[in-house]
């Protein structure tokens, strides 16, 4: 169930994978998942191998909906990955749930997915006319059954195979019978992380925050086009395929969807948000003096820091503005009709005493369909505010993700469809500014290396604009 206030880019999936022989592997999983509960809120599932048998769970909802104690003592093993899920053009349905796991000529197989294949359609047309079935509509399950039919002599092999024929953006834990395995695509496009347990063995996490929810140390990013294994034989790393140069990692992991404690490409998220709203206030300033404004506030969670940075360096009072509530992001009760009438009322309210009577800067991270943006504020108008002025982290996004973010179709976008102005007027902002491309990379600390295509539309693989996101689901990772 999609949020149906929600203006946000969506981001799928959290993996996790785990090697941590005579301990309780499964709730380890449990506690990584649920530091990467907001990376998916649809679907979460466990896989456990105890060197010889492989069992698993999974079911819709929350971490803490689908698992209870007496459902994780009955994953025992030594060998783990786990996965929560957002359902973006997909069903949310328990066929398409993941881990997938299935038993292989070669033994147990399971496999989890973040990201989204380019060429997923083709390769599953291709398997259906060589007789494979399928019982979902995700390709995760493509990438699945095509290790179990290929024919290398190890799980190495096979997987460094199937990378040869995966275009498009995988970050991926796999399991057999004795080891966890993961894997990233040689563009680099979503985070993986490897790091040590305290006790031994080792874990792998979409974030570095939830490795150190494990107590990981010696934490590293694992390369692209990276083979990892987790297993009793020590860390094992396999250069699979030659990295992409330059590399296509996801901007929007920096802007809106890690936790602000992840570390990737060597570069805090948090600190980078800072910076985003210390370049977005010098771009601001440029075009309205300081005095015309008040107070500067966030639209929780991931604008908060970029607000801490644009108030330091425009000199104008940073406050809270918005109180979120922090538990309605997923429900399974649909809202009356008066209530969701509402929208965003429902996820945010406002605390007035802050607002009336001033001009207001109301720093977001982006503006997507333009669902959300509006209704703020209104909100803050509502509430008293004079004047409200809208300062946006990252430049118009005026084309569609094809590599596992859902921020809809070129319909779907306000930016493809209207100019700034267009847009302020749309949302009735007194002033709207976004961050320019330039700005956003300084802050970033890069000038290359980063997927940008929401942006430019220059997109780092071929893609089939008419084709890509119809018949076969899409970004269900």
């Amino acid at each position: 169930m999609k949020n149906f206030y929600d203006d946000s880019p969506r981001e799928e999936c959290g993996v996790i994978g785990i090697f941590a022989p005579n301990e309780g592997v499964a709730r380890m999983a449990f506690f990584g998942l649920f530091a990467l509960q907001h990376r998916g809120q649809e679907a979460a599932g466990i896989a456990v191998s105890d060197g010889a048998a492989m069992s698993m769970y999974k079911n819709i909802g929350l971490v803490s909906q689908v698992f209870k104690p007496e459902t994780l003592s009955g994953l025992q093993g030594h060998y783990a990955i786990g996965h929560t899920r957002y359902s973006t053009t997909g069903s949310s349905a328990i066929r398409n749930a993941q881990p997938f796991m299935i038993e292989t000529m070669y033994g147990p197989l399971a496999l989890a997915h973040n990201g989204n294949l380019v060429n997923s359609a083709e390769l599953r047309e291709e398997m259906l006319r060589q007789g494979v079935g399928f019982s979902s509509s995700s390709d995760s399950e493509v990438m699945t059954m095509m290790l179990a039919r290929d024919s290398g002599s190890t799980w190495e092999e096979r997987i460094k195979d199937a990378m040869q024929k995966w275009v498009g953006a995988y970050s991926l834990v796999i399991m057999t019978r004795d080891t966890v395995y993961a894997v990233r695509d040689p563009w680099g496009f979503r985070p993986l992380s490897v790091g040590m347990l305290p006790n031994g063995g080792y874990a792998v996490a979409s974030e570095t925050g939830a490795l150190r929810t494990l107590g990981c140390e010696a934490i590293r990013d694992v390369k692209p086009g990276e083979i990892v294994a987790l297993s009793a034989n020590a860390l094992r790393v396999t250069q699979a395929l030659g990295p992409v140069k330059p590399s296509a990692m996801c901007v929007f992991e920096h802007i809106y969807f890690a936790r602000p404690d992840q570390t990737w490409d060597g570069v805090n998220v948090h600190a980078v948000r800072q910076r985003l709203g210390e370049e977005l206030a010098r771009e601001f300033l440029a075009g309205m003096d300081a005095s015309s404004a008040d107070v500067v506030i966030p639209v929780p969670d991931s604008s908060i820091p970029a607000a801490i940075g644009f108030a330091r360096v425009s000199g104008i009072s940073y406050n809270d503005g918005f109180v979120k509530n922090r538990y309605v992001g997923r429900t399974f009760i649909e809202p009356t009709d008066s209530l969701r009438k509402r929208g965003v009322g429902m996820k945010f309210n406002v605390i007035n005493e802050n607002i009336l009577g001033k001009r207001v800067i109301m720093i977001d991270d982006s503006i997507v369909r333009g669902n959300t943006t509006g209704p703020l504020i209104k909100l803050l108008k509502n509430a008293g505010a004079r004047e409200v002025h809208v300062a946006i982290t990252c430049p118009p996004i005026a084309h569609p993700c094809f590599m596992g973010v859902d921020m809809g179709k070129y319909d779907d976008l306000i930016a493809h469809k209207r100019t700034v102005d267009e847009i302020r007027k749309f949302v009735k902002a007194d002033s709207l500014t976004y961050l320019s491309l330039d700005g956003m990379m300084r802050a970033v600390g890069r000038t290359d290396g980063y997927c940008r295509a929401c942006f430019t539309g220059n997109y780092p693989v071929p893609v089939d604009l008419q084709s890509v996101k119809t018949g076969f689901e899409q970004g269900t990772r």
